[in-house]
């Protein structure tokens, strides 16, 4: 029985295998099914693996899309919008610590003038007016020294005493502004009145500047 069923099979295989072989017309046939065939399969298949993809990769998006909506909002709190920002809120940083305003500059304390004061504005004033000729500026200083702070030496240093018109003091001097630790007072002089600014310091009341006002 087996060898029967074999010739049997073969005998089908070379009737389908010799049909196209009977005619052009059947040569024909079978080329044009088999082409078309491989058309399909050509097209259908792409097809169906790029629709496969797409269906995934639209999947992924839309998961990481809610993954990322969920991680946005999931830190705030109720009421809040998104960003952790309560409505009417701007982004703008804010800060818990009270808000300084900057302190007004301190004005001085006016007071009556200092007798001392007055009395230094006055001896500077007769050393500023001495200089005979041929006197150098190191002695016209030497005269100014006790009555005025070391650094505003520096710059009377720099004056000549022969361009001082001034040659003595014709008055006492009168207090122009007055506060607890300066006092400004006029000093008059046969070549002008001068403005002398005295100030409190450690060593005492001392001349910290002065200028022509007539």
């Amino acid at each position: 029985m087996p060898i029967r069923t074999n010739r049997g099979r073969a005998a089908v295989y070379r009737k389908l295998w010799g049909w196209p072989m009977r005619s052009p017309a059947h040569l024909v046939g079978v080329v044009l099914v088999v082409v078309a065939v491989v058309l399909t399969v050509g097209l259908v298949v792409p097809r169906l693996a790029g629709s496969g993809d797409g269906g995934s990769g639209a999947a992924a998006e839309t998961t990481g899309s809610t993954s990322d909506a969920a991680g946005d909002t999931g830190g705030a709190e109720p009421g809040t919008s998104s960003g952790g920002l309560a409505p009417g809120q701007t982004g703008e940083a804010t800060s818990d610590l009270p808000t300084r305003l900057p302190s007004p500059p301190q004005r001085p304390t006016s007071a009556p003038p200092a007798d001392e004061a007055l009395k230094v504005a006055e001896s500077w004033g007769k050393a500023w007016v001495h200089h005979p000729k041929g006197t150098t500026t190191e002695t016209w200083l030497d005269g100014l020294r006790p009555y005025t702070t070391e650094e505003y030496l520096v710059e009377m240093a720099t004056v000549d005493p022969e361009n001082i018109p001034a040659t003595k003091v014709t008055g006492p001097p009168v207090p122009k502004e007055s506060y607890t630790s300066s006092v400004t007072a006029n000093v008059p002089t046969d070549g002008g009145t001068i403005a002398v600014t005295v100030i409190d310091t450690p060593q005492g009341w001392r001349v910290a500047f002065y200028e022509q006002v007539a």
